[in-house]
């Protein structure tokens, strides 16, 4: 009997031990780029108060999207729209009980700070290739895949200003990297997420683009399907709570509609 008992007791202690240790594992988010600093400081309060470390990795939603469908070892997905979410949706690759819009943002047309530059009235049919002289380029993140590029170019072919620009559209990877083409200077012009100027003292916001009304900026969060964190549906909820949602609005981003 008595052996049974230590038996026993030695099982309950390797169970929990290694409840502990998954539950001190880290938690891996794959997150847009235009989150960088709204989640470093989400992810460190979440860490503190819920004693587990968070680790994030960021790049371009269709990027993160595709490393999701090819097994990498994430827990929670935020994508900077609905599609690309939506996509990994329908491969039944995130749990869908748990998906929820966590932020909204605004598009804005920037220039380098360093140079002179107008604010711009958006209108139809303007024509902003004067703005970028004889050689200068407008800097969009990749509009067939990326967000923030498909966005951009919805809203200007909306304004009937997408096609004078075709020839003067430098892409890039994803939307920081078209924020810093702009803060270095190599594009004239560019167009990014209001948080992303926010963050960058070296641009200048010369408009606010309009809101397209039936494509909303949404930033949709999930649980990876395959996680087996026990905190990754947390953490989605969190950024829902109140300490999270005003993280959100200290960077910049609009409520979740």
């Amino acid at each position: 009997m008595a052996a049974l008992t230590r038996f026993a007791l030695l099982v309950c202690a390797a169970l929990a031990f290694a409840t502990a240790a998954r539950a001190a594992a880290p938690l891996t988010v794959f997150a847009a780029s235009s989150l960088k600093e709204t989640l470093d400081e989400a992810g460190a309060l979440y860490g503190r108060t819920h004693a587990v470390p968070v680790r994030i990795s960021y790049g371009a939603s269709s990027a993160l999207a595709r490393q999701v469908e090819e097994g990498a070892p994430a827990d929670v997905f935020i994508s900077a729209d609905r599609d690309w979410m939506d996509v990994v949706q329908k491969e039944h690759l995130i749990d869908a009980r748990t998906r929820r819009d966590v932020a909204g943002n605004a598009l804005v047309l920037i220039a380098p700070a360093s140079r002179e530059a107008l604010p711009i009235t958006p209108r139809r049919g303007l024509d902003l290739r004067p703005r970028l002289g004889r050689d200068g380029r407008i800097a969009l993140a990749l509009t067939a895949s990326v967000p923030a590029g498909r966005y951009a170019r919805a809203v200007l072919q909306s304004l009937d200003m997408w096609a004078p620009l075709q020839g003067r559209v430098v892409e890039a990877e994803n939307v920081r990297a078209a924020l810093e083409l702009v803060a270095r200077g190599e594009a004239a012009l560019g167009i990014v997420y209001a948080t992303d100027a926010l963050a960058e003292p070296r641009v200048r916001v010369l408009a606010r683009l309009p809101a397209d009304p039936r494509a909303p900026i949404a930033y949709p969060a999930a649980r990876v399907a395959a996680s087996r964190h026990p905190q990754a549906a947390g953490f989605v909820a969190w950024l829902r709570s109140p300490a999270g949602q005003a993280i959100f609005r200290r960077h910049g981003f609009l409520p979740p509609a």
